[in-house]
C-alpha cells in the first residue's frame, strides 16, 4: 500500500521567474493526488498567501502557509558580500507562527534586503515561535557544511536550530533530484539525525507541475537571468526532477529506506492549522479620534448636515436633499462604515487646507450625497441623478470604495501627510504584480531562445490586442498556423509562451492603492520596499487580497491634470488677471462648448484623441449633459453598437426620439432614448418592474457577468413585476432582452459625470485663459519625447497661441505665460539647472528686468550663472528682447564675463579696506558689430540646447514644394490605409546609415524629418545601391514606400527622388478640397466623369471635409490638367463654394 505524502516544499509562479506551479494548479493537483493538505514556500516572499489560502480552501485541501528565508551568518544588515545567504524552511504551525512569519519576511524585505531579503539567527530565536522548520535544499547551512566536509560542524548546526525552535520543530530534510551532490547529503542528513535523534522529512523542492514543464521552465529561467537557452554556464536545474511528485513516485524513492520521512509530512500537515479571515467582514478601519461624547455615526451625521448647510450657503435646503441625507446616512451607519467616511474626508479636508490640489471625485462614489456634502465629492448628485446605490448597496454588504484623484506633483505629500496622521508603521502603499502578457510572453520566450528579434515580432504581432491567450491566437490566425506548421523554432516559441502566459513576472508598486491600518502594518500584512532608496513600504499582498482581509484600501491617484489646472491659475494670477474659482465657474460658458465643438482639445482632459475630437464635432456638445454622455459613448462597444451615432442623431432632430416603453420615458429623456449609464439600466427596472434601487443594483451586476441562470431568475422576476404594472408581457420580454444588451455597453454615470466636470474645468481655461492654460500644458509635458514636444507646440502654435523663445526677464522655469503669449522656461534650456534658474530669477526680482546683456552679466552671480549657462541662453535666443544678434553676444560673451569677474573682484577689496566705492555707473562695454547668424544657424542653435526648433524649422522652407508632391505628412504616416498605393513622404535627411544582411548585401537606412514626426526609411538591397551615392545628409527628398506592416513604425522605400530633380522631371499634384457637406446628390461617378474629361499629367489628391473627419483619396490612376476649364467644369457638378484647386 503505498504511503500518503504531503508536499511541504513547493515555490508557486510567486517566487518570480524561478517557480512556477500556479496557485490553482498545486491545490487542486493535490486534492486529485490524495493529499490532504500541500504547502507554499516561495523564496523570501509571501506574495501568494491569500491567493494560494483560497485556492487549498476551494480545492479540499489543507493550507499550509511557509516561506524559503534567506540566513546570513553575518546578521540581516550586514552589506559585506562575503557573508553567504543559507535557505530554511519556515512553516506557519498555528496563528502565532504565521504572524511571526509575517514579521521575519517583512524585516527581511527592508531592514534586511540586500540584494537578497534576509534574516539572522537573531531574529530567528525573537520570532521563532509556532514555526516548523527544515533544512532546505543544498543551499541549506546544514547541506552546505557537508559539502565543504564539515560535518560535526553541520551536527552542531543542526542541534542549534533544534534548540532555537524547540524539540520537534526543527526537521532534517532530504530529497532526490538526480544531482550527486544530493545524494551526498541525504547520506550525510541520515546518519546526522539517526546520531543525534533529529527527525527527517521528505520534499521533492517544487518548481513546476510536472515532468513535461521542465523545457518550459528552463526558459522561465533564461528570462529571469537575460540569458539564452545555449548560453554555457547559465543558471539550470540540471536534472529534470523538481516536480509535483505523486505519492506513489515519493514512496518508490523513499517508502522503503525512509518511511518515517514520508509519515513525517503528514505529522506536519496535522500540525498545521492557520485560518485567515477571508471574506469574513471584519473590517479593521484605523482609529478615529472622537470628541467626548460623540459615536462615529453621530460625528458622520453631524459634518454631513453642516456640510449641506454650506453647499447651500444660507438658502433653505430642499426637502429631497434632507431625505436623501438621511436615507444615505441610515444606510451607511447601519452597515458600520461611518469611521471609514470621516477617515477619508478628514484626509482630503487636510490636503485641500495644505493647498494639494483634489479632484471632484471619481468612480461610483459622486453619486453620494453624504460624500458630497463632507466634500469627498464636488459634484451634486442629486442634480446630475446619481444613484447612491451604485456606489453603497444596502442590498449587498461591501466595503465602499471612494477613490479620490490627487494632482501628480502633490501625491507625495499628501501621502506624507497621512503617515504624520496615522504613524508610519501603519502606511504602506500596495504591491502589483506585473504578468506575462501574450505578447510579452513571445518577445521574452523568443529572446531567451536566441531567436532574431524581427521574426519575434512578426509572431507577437499576429497576436490582436484583444487576444485571451496565445492558443485562442493560434486558432483563429491562419498566419500564425502557417508559421508554427512551417519552423518548429516558431513552434517552439509558441508552445513555450502559452506556458508562461500570464505568470507573475515582476512587483511594482500599484498607482493609487494606500493602505491605513488600526495596528501596525506587519501585525496584519508582510510588507517589503519596491525601491531600497526609498523609505516608503508596499504590501506584500495585492489589492485583492488586502481588501479580502477587511483591511481598508483607499486609492490616490496621482492626476496631471489636476496639477495642469493648478499651475493654469497660477499662470493666470502671475498675468495679473482675476483667478477663477473653478468651484465657482458657471457650467454653461459659450466659449468654452464653441471651442469644444470645433474640437480643438488639445490639453482638454479625456478630450485630446482624434477619435474624440471627431465626436466632439459630430455630436456639438452645448450642455454639460452631454459633456458627460460624451465620455460614456467614446468606448468600444457604444462606437460598435451604432449607439453612438443613434444618439447624435436624436440629439440633432434626424432621427425620432422613441422610448422602450411610456414608463421610461422620464429615465431616459437625457439621453435620447438610449440607454447610455449604468444608473439608468438600474432605474428603467425600478420604474418598470419595481425594484428597489437596491435590487435593481444587484441585476445590474448580473447582467454584467451574464451568468445564464441568474438571468432566468432576474428575467422571470423582472417580467412578472413589468405585467404588474400594466406592461404587456411579450413587451416587458423584449425590453428586458434590450436593457441586458445595452447593459453591456452601460457606463458608470457617477464616474462618467465627475471626469466630465475635470474636463469642463479645462475645456474652460484654455477657451477663457489660453495662454496662461497652454503654458501650464506644455510645462506638464516636460520629459516628453522632444518630437512629441515639438507637436504639442506646433499644435498650440496652429491654434492662435504664439509660442516663442525664452526670454530672460519673462520666463520662468517652466513655460510662462506673457500677456497672450508663451515662452519656453528657462529650464528647459540645457545646462541651465534649477540653481541657476532661481538665481535669474532672484536678481531679476530684486534688482528689476535685465536693461542689456552687459547688466545681466555684471548683476548675475557667475558661480552659479557661469559663462556656459550665458552661452546657452544666448543659443536658445533668450536674450532676443535685449540684442537680436546672436552672434554678437556670443562674440562678446568671454570678454563680458572677464570684465564683471574683475569688477567683483574690485569691489569686494574696496570692501574689505573701508575704501570708497564710485557709485558713479561705469560706461557699458559696447557689443561687437558682427554679422548675425543665419536663419538655419539659429534653428541649428536651438536645437542643440532645447533639443527642439523653436524659431522655426528647417522644413518651412520647403514645406510648401514638398507638399506638390507628397501625398501626406510623416506624422500621418501610421494613418495611410491605402493598401494598393503606397504613399509618397517628403522631409530633410537629418541620419542615414548602412547596414548589411545576412547574406552580406549593403541595405541603408535613412531618417527623414519634416515639421510634423520623423521616421525611419528602410532601404532594401534591391533599392539602396541606386540610391546610395546621390543622397546625403541634409538633402531634401521624396520618399515612397509602405508602412512596415509589422508596427515598427518605419517605412519600406520602394523609390527615392531629391526634391529638385522631382520638380524638373514628375508634374505635381492636384489638390482638390471637396466640402462633403455640399456635395448633396453628387456622385463620385458622376465627379470621376469630369476629372476625367480633362486629361494631363498632374495625379489627383481630393479631400472630404466633414464637421467630423476629413478624409483624403489618391487617385494615381486619374491625372489632369489643372487649367482653369477644369475649375468651370468641377463648379457646373458642385457649387463654387463647394471646392477648392490646388496647384
Amino acid at each position: 500500500m503505498t504511503r500518503s505524502f504531503v508536499h511541504l516544499h513547493t515555490h508557486t509562479e510567486y517566487s518570480l521567474l524561478d517557480g512556477a506551479v500556479r496557485c490553482e494548479e498545486a491545490a487542486r493537483t493535490a486534492a486529485a493526488m490524495g493529499m490532504p493538505a500541500v504547502a507554499m514556500t516561495d523564496h523570501g516572499v509571501m506574495y501568494g498567501a491569500v491567493e494560494f489560502y483560497e485556492c487549498c480552501v476551494k480545492a479540499g485541501v489543507k493550507p499550509i502557509l511557509g516561506c524559503e528565508v534567506y540566513v546570513d551568518p553575518e546578521g540581516h544588515r550586514s552589506r559585506e558580500k562575503k557573508g553567504k545567504n543559507h535557505h530554511l524552511l519556515l512553516l506557519a504551525e498555528n496563528q502565532e507562527g504565521y504572524d511571526n512569519l509575517i514579521r521575519l519576511v517583512s524585516i527581511a524585505n527592508t531592514e534586511g534586503f540586500y540584494y537578497k531579503p534576509r534574516i539572522d539567527h537573531d531574529l530567528l530565536s525573537r520570532y521563532g515561535k509556532g514555526l516548523i522548520a527544515s533544512s532546505a535544499c543544498l543551499a541549506g547551512e546544514i547541506p552546505s557544511l557537508i559539502l565543504e566536509g564539515r560535518d560535526e560542524d553541520a551536527c552542531s548546526r543542526a542541534a542549534f536550530y533544534r534548540d532555537l525552535f524547540g524539540d520537534g520543530n526543527f526537521f532534517l530534510e532530504v530529497m532526490y533530484n538526480g544531482i550527486p551532490e544530493q545524494a551526498t547529503v541525504n547520506r550525510k542528513i541520515v546518519e546526522i539525525a539517526r546520531r543525534g535523534n533529529f527527525p527527517i522529512v521528505a520534499t521533492n523542492d517544487v518548481h513546476y507541475l510536472t515532468k513535461d514543464d521542465y523545457d518550459w521552465h528552463e526558459i522561465l529561467l533564461c528570462v529571469q537571468t537575460k540569458n539564452t537557452i545555449d548560453a554555457p554556464n547559465r543558471m539550470s536545474f540540471s536534472t529534470n526532477d523538481f516536480y509535483f511528485r505523486s505519492p506513489e513516485e515519493m514512496d518508490a524513492l523513499f517508502g522503503n529506506e525512509l518511511p518515517e520521512a514520508l509519515d513525517n509530512t503528514l505529522l506536519i500537515a496535522e500540525r498545521c492549522s492557520v485560518s485567515l479571515p477571508v471574506g469574513a467582514r471584519e473590517y479593521r478601519l484605523p482609529t478615529f479620534e472622537l470628541p467626548d461624547g460623540e459615536t462615529l455615526e453621530t460625528k458622520l451625521e453631524k459634518d454631513a448636515k453642516l456640510g449641506l448647510e454650506a453647499r447651500f450657503a444660507g438658502r433653505e435646503i430642499p426637502q429631497g436633499y434632507s431625505e436623501r441625507l438621511a436615507y444615505e446616512l441610515n444606510v451607511i451607519n447601519s452597515m458600520g462604515f461611518a469611521g471609514y467616511f470621516l477617515i477619508v474626508s478628514g484626509i482630503i479636508r487636510d490636503a485641500k487646507e495644505h493647498g494639494i490640489p483634489i479632484g471632484p471625485g471619481r468612480g461610483s462614489a459622486a453619486g453620494s450625497l453624504v460624500a458630497y456634502s463632507l466634500r469627498i465629492t464636488e459634484l451634486d448628485p442629486i442634480r446630475y441623478d446619481l444613484l447612491f446605490e451604485r456606489f453603497l448597496n444596502p442590498e449587498r454588504i461591501s466595503m465602499p470604495d471612494i477613490d479620490t484623484d490627487v494632482s501628480d506633483r502633490g501625491r507625495d505629500e499628501l501621502l506624507r501627510s497621512i503617515v504624520r496622521k496615522y504613524g508610519k508603521d501603519r502606511v504602506s502603499q500596495i504591491i502589483t504584480f506585473g504578468r506575462m502578457k501574450s505578447k510579452n510572453a513571445i518577445l521574452d520566450v523568443g529572446r531567451a531562445l536566441g531567436i532574431p528579434l524581427a521574426d519575434v515580432r512578426k509572431v507577437s504581432n499576429c497576436i490582436p490586442p484583444t487576444a485571451e491567450s496565445i492558443g485562442d491566437s493560434i486558432a483563429a490566425s491562419k498566419d500564425l498556423q502557417e508559421m508554427r506548421k512551417a519552423d518548429p523554432q516558431i513552434a517552439r516559441l509558441l508552445d513555450s509562451a502559452s506556458h508562461i502566459e500570464g505568470l507573475a513576472r515582476h512587483c511594482s508598486q500599484h498607482a493609487a492603492g494606500v493602505v491605513i491600518t488600526p495596528v501596525p502594518l506587519t501585525d496584519l500584512v508582510p510588507i517589503q520596499r519596491i525601491r531600497e532608496s526609498e523609505d516608503q513600504v508596499v504590501t506584500q499582498y495585492s489589492m485583492e487580497p488586502v481588501e479580502k482581509l477587511g483591511l481598508v484600501k483607499m486609492d490616490f491617484l496621482g492626476l496631471k491634470t489636476l496639477s495642469v489646472l493648478e499651475e493654469a491659475l497660477e499662470n493666470i494670477r502671475e498675468n495679473g488677471k482675476n483667478c477663477p474659482s473653478l468651484e465657482d465657474i458657471p457650467l454653461d460658458d459659450l466659449k468654452t462648448y464653441e471651442m469644444l465643438q470645433n474640437g480643438d482639445t488639445l490639453g482638454v482632459f479625456q478630450l485630446e484623441s482624434d477619435g474624440m475630437r471627431r465626436l466632439l464635432k459630430k455630436l456639438r456638445p452645448d450642455c454639460f449633459e452631454d459633456l458627460v454622455a460624451v465620455l460614456a459613448l467614446y468606448r468600444p462597444g457604444p462606437l460598435g453598437s451604432g449607439m453612438v451615432d443613434q444618439y447624435v442623431e436624436r440629439k440633432h432632430g434626424k432621427a425620432k426620439v422613441e422610448y422602450l416603453h411610456p414608463l421610461l420615458e422620464p429615465v431616459l429623456k437625457e439621453t435620447y432614448g438610449v440607454v447610455l449609464y449604468q444608473e439608468q439600466v438600474m432605474q428603467c427596472a425600478a420604474r418598470m418592474a419595481g425594484y428597489s434601487l437596491g435590487e435593481a443594483d444587484l441585476l445590474r451586476r448580473a447582467m454584467g457577468k451574464k451568468k445564464v441562470e441568474v438571468m432566468e431568475q432576474q428575467r422571470a422576476k423582472f417580467v412578472t413585476g413589468a405585467v404588474e404594472r400594466g406592461v404587456d408581457r411579450k413587451k416587458a420580454e423584449e425590453i428586458f432582452d434590450i436593457v441586458q444588451e445595452f447593459a453591456g455597453y452601460g457606463f458608470n454615470k457617477s464616474h462618467s459625470a465627475a471626469y466630465a466636470l475635470i474636463s469642463y474645468h479645462t475645456g474652460y481655461l484654455k477657451a477663457n485663459y489660453p495662454s496662461e492654460f497652454m503654458a501650464a500644458y506644455l510645462s506638464s509635458q516636460i520629459g516628453s519625447k522632444k518630437e512629441v514636444m515639438a507637436n504639442y507646440v506646433r499644435e498650440v502654435r496652429e491654434s492662435g497661441i504664439p509660442v516663442l523663445p525664452p526670454d530672460i526677464n519673462s520666463s520662468l522655469s517652466r513655460f510662462t505665460a506673457v500677456d497672450d503669449v508663451v515662452r519656453f522656461g528657462l529650464g528647459g534650456v540645457d545646462k541651465v539647472g534649477t540653481t541657476a534658474v532661481e538665481a535669474i530669477i532672484e536678481t531679476r526680482r530684486n534688482g528689476g528686468p535685465f536693461r542689456s546683456f552687459w547688466d545681466f552679466i555684471s548683476r548675475v552671480d557667475l558661480r552659479v550663472v557661469n559663462r556656459a549657462v550665458a552661452e546657452n541662453l544666448v543659443r536658445a535666443g533668450a536674450f532676443e528682447s535685449l540684442h537680436d544678434n546672436r552672434q554678437s553676444l556670443l562674440d562678446a560673451l568671454p570678454d563680458f564675463v572677464s570684465m564683471a569677474q574683475r569688477c567683483a573682484e574690485d569691489e569686494n577689496q574696496c570692501s574689505l579696506f573701508g575704501g570708497d566705492q564710485d557709485d558713479s555707473a561705469s560706461p557699458e562695454p559696447d557689443l561687437p558689430e558682427t554679422e548675425d547668424c543665419s536663419f538655419y544657424e539659429r534653428l541649428a542653435m536651438e536645437k542643440q540646447v532645447m533639443g527642439l526648433y523653436i524659431s522655426g524649422h528647417p522644413f518651412e522652407q520647403v514645406a510648401s514644394r514638398i507638399a506638390r508632391f507628397a501625398t501626406c505628412r510623416i506624422g500621418e504616416v501610421g494613418r495611410w490605409s491605402g493598401k494598393k498605393t503606397a504613399p509618397c513622404i517628403g522631409g530633410i535627411v537629418i541620419g542615414l546609415r548602412e547596414k548589411f544582411t545576412r547574406n552580406g548585401d549593403p541595405m541603408g537606412i535613412l531618417e527623414l524629418e519634416d515639421d510634423s514626426n520623423k521616421i525611419e526609411a528602410v532601404c532594401f538591397p534591391k533599392v539602396w545601391p541606386g540610391i546610395k551615392a546621390s543622397i546625403h545628409e541634409g538633402d531634401v527628398c521624396l520618399v515612397r514606400g509602405s508602412p512596415d506592416d509589422r508596427g515598427t513604425g518605419t517605412i519600406i522605400v520602394r523609390d527615392v527622388a531629391l526634391l529638385d530633380e522631382k520638380e524638373q522631371n514628375t508634374a505635381p499634384m492636384t489638390k482638390i478640397t471637396i466640402d462633403a457637406t455640399l456635395l448633396g446628390s453628387v456622385s463620385m461617378k458622376q465627379l470621376y466623369r469630369v476629372l476625367r474629361s480633362h486629361p494631363g499629367r498632374s495625379p489627383i489628391m481630393m479631400e472630404f471635409i466633414r464637421p467630423e473627419e476629413t478624409v483624403w483619396l489618391y487617385q494615381q490612376d486619374i491625372c489632369v490638367n489643372p487649367d482653369p476649364e477644369l475649375r468651370i467644369s468641377l463648379a457646373s457638378l458642385l457649387s463654387e463654394g463647394a471646392f477648392e484647386i490646388h496647384v
